[in-house]
């Protein structure tokens, strides 16, 4: 399966997961000249902005292994942005959300980073 597929799908599970477990999804795939965010959701009378890491083997690591110290900073650039730009003024967190594929089983695990 190519990365973008791969990507997709676990977004889209993302969603699902999330909403189950309590988080209310007000934005996805957010860009500014920043990067993107991939899902803005509220959960606890905060806002979350989440990057969704998929994969479906060990091979090049965990999927939270893929958020560097560079994207760290592009993430919370962009979240600064959609804060300022929606004029929302709530506490905010990111996350990561860690995917994980073996055959049709899909392992979730959020990871707080700031």
């Amino acid at each position: 399966m190519r990365n973008i597929e791969l990507g997709k799908i676990g977004e889209e599970k993302a969603i699902n997961f999330l909403q189950k477990n309590g988080y209310k999804i007000i934005d996805r795939n957010f860009r500014t000249k920043f990067g993107e965010i991939d899902i803005i959701a509220k959960k606890n009378r905060k806002i979350v902005f989440i990057e969704v890491k998929t994969r479906s083997s060990d091979n090049f690591g965990l999927p939270e292994e893929a958020v560097n110290k560079k994207k760290l900073r592009k993430i919370e650039r962009v979240g600064l942005c959609y804060m300022n730009l929606k004029k929302i003024n709530l506490p905010f967190t990111f996350e990561i959300l860690s995917i994980r594929i073996d055959k049709n089983d899909f392992k979730f695990e959020i990871i707080p980073i700031f």
